[in-house]
């Protein structure tokens, strides 16, 4: 016989595992415990310092949020953000240079050599072919001279000299993160390193990074056919708003960006009132804020850069981007939806997750696991960036003897679903109880709070909203999933793309037995 406490439902067990895990977490990730152990400070540059206590071990990790990203990549100079993730690993005029006096007149003939190659390179007639191989071979000679002056590596080579790890950048469309951890020792050096690469940025080898950034774009973009059907999605899906550009530039726009525009860029978006810095671990702020006042305060003030204007005009007609060739079929669609400012923010969290939360979601049991027609199903939200209105997105990678088309079919009906029946009062359930379960194991670690408290404060002006949010997951009705299942899932507000497998025509068969 079985036990009275055999769970009837493997999925119940899931949700009731979720749940302890949350209890057991809970009363030492509350609100009000956090409040003790978090100190905010304003400087009077604008920046914002937050320093959150926990002893555990004697460590810290850091991040340092820049409210600036692609989406803000000035037109004709698409790529330009990402620049600083590399830029910002390259020193200072202190560290990564032995005579930043000299390097910095080699870098000013560099910039120079630059802007002659340029100017002839695009003349719209008369290009002298010779001159310019002349200007040329000048810009190449005034780099290898620049770079005698540069110490390869050294800004990483000290921070992980002195114990830092999982040191990284990331840059994404709407900001530009910088992050690692590093023994309670050695914060005044990190503060050194993180304060004097925001303040006295060099753009050194600049030339070199950029060429690197184009050939970023040739792996992930021209070379991945997802990463070129996903570009060309976006850049049917948006018409004004800048969510429909590249992420990573353009290659024309990449190519042409100047070291003078990216300081350009640097000194419109890296002041005080546009960064968040966060410090999470063995510290104590009353101890440490002083002296991150002094580093940090270098950086140059000014008023934050005013938020994109542009606003997305309602999408009246369904559009469509198809890609025919020798490789495997790919679907996606998106739909417009608000900001995550929007009331409704949480419902579409509950309809992502109950439509794409692992082997209990609606699409893997239909399209994986009963129809067994795709490797992949899932839908996420919001795509391609979540500080402005973007996308609901759902894609399917469909089997071998499957096509896009059912990918389509098989994911409408699954949607349908959504607009016409209530969801469950277990889905419900699961999706609110993991909701929270999510919040709090992403605060256990301290790189992950620091993210957490540095995104929060940018976004909302005040961390406490990272608590608050569990409030509105709890009020998530479904009636509030049907209606807004409703308002934003319908044809006339859809993009679509898709990857159709085409077979090779005889003449490239017989052209590759050539070979």
């Amino acid at each position: 016989m079985q036990s009275r406490f055999f769970f009837r439902s493997w999925k119940t067990a899931v949700a009731l595992l979720a749940l302890a895990t949350v209890w057991q977490l809970a009363p030492a990730q509350d609100l009000k415990s956090f409040e003790q152990k978090i100190t905010t400070r304003v400087l009077p540059n604008g920046l914002t310092l937050i320093v959150c206590e926990r002893p555990e071990a004697p460590v810290f990790s850091y991040t340092t949020f820049i409210d600036a990203g692609d989406v803000n990549d000035p037109s004709g100079e698409s790529g330009l953000a990402h620049m600083f993730e590399h830029l910002a690993f390259k020193g200072t005029s202190q560290i990564g240079t032995n005579d930043y006096a000299d390097e910095k007149v080699a870098l000013a003939k560099v910039e120079a050599a630059n802007n002659a190659y340029e100017a002839e390179y695009l003349k719209p007639v008369g290009r002298d072919p010779q001159r310019l191989a002349e200007l040329k071979k000048e810009f190449v000679a005034a780099q290898a001279a620049a770079r005698k002056y540069v110490i390869p590596n050294q800004f990483t080579e000290v921070a992980e000299r002195n114990g830092a790890t999982g040191l990284n950048a990331s840059t994404g469309l709407d900001e530009t993160m910088y992050y690692w951890s590093m023994p309670e020792n050695r914060l005044e050096l990190w503060a050194w390193l993180e304060s004097g690469r925001l303040s006295d940025v060099v753009p050194r080898e600049f030339y070199k990074e950029r060429d690197v950034v184009l050939e970023e774009r040739r792996m992930r973009t021209d070379s991945n056919p997802i990463g070129r059907l996903v570009e060309q999605f976006l850049a049917t899906a948006y018409v004004a708003h800048n969510y429909g550009r590249s992420g990573i530039g353009w290659p024309s726009e990449v190519s042409q960006i100047s070291a003078t525009e990216a300081m350009d860029f640097h000194k419109q978006y890296y002041v005080g009132s546009n960064i968040v810095v966060t410090v999470v671990g063995d510290v104590k702020a009353a101890e440490v804020l002083p002296m991150l006042e002094k580093y940090f305060s270098k950086v140059p003030g000014g008023p934050k850069p005013e938020d994109m204007t542009t606003v997305e005009p309602k999408q009246f007609a369904e559009k469509s981007v198809v890609i025919r060739e020798q490789t495997q079929p790919f679907y996606i669609e998106g739909y417009h939806r608000p900001s995550y400012r929007n009331p409704d923010d949480a419902v579409y969290d509950a309809i992502q997750d109950i439509m794409s939360n692992g082997r209990v979601s609606r699409l893997y049991r239909s399209l994986v696991r009963d129809q067994q027609i795709a490797a992949e199903a899932e839908g996420f939200s919001p795509f391609p960036g979540n500080k402005f209105p973007s996308l609901f997105a759902f894609y399917a990678v469909p089997l071998p003897g499957h096509t896009p088309a059912e990918m389509r079919t098989a994911i409408h009906k699954e949607i349908e679903k959504l607009k016409t029946t209530d969801v469950t009062d277990e889905e419900l359930a699961m999706y609110k109880t993991r909701a929270r379960a999510d919040l709090l194991r992403g605060l256990a670690d301290n790189q992950g709070l620091a993210n957490a408290l540095a995104e929060y404060q940018t976004r909302y002006g005040d961390w406490r909203e990272l608590f608050l949010q569990l409030d509105r997951v709890d009020k998530v009705t479904k009636a509030d999933i049907r209606r807004v299942a409703n308002e934003i899932f319908v044809a006339t507000n859809r993009t679509s793309a898709e990857i159709d497998f085409q077979a090779p025509t005889a003449a490239a068969k017989n052209n590759g037995g050539a070979r």
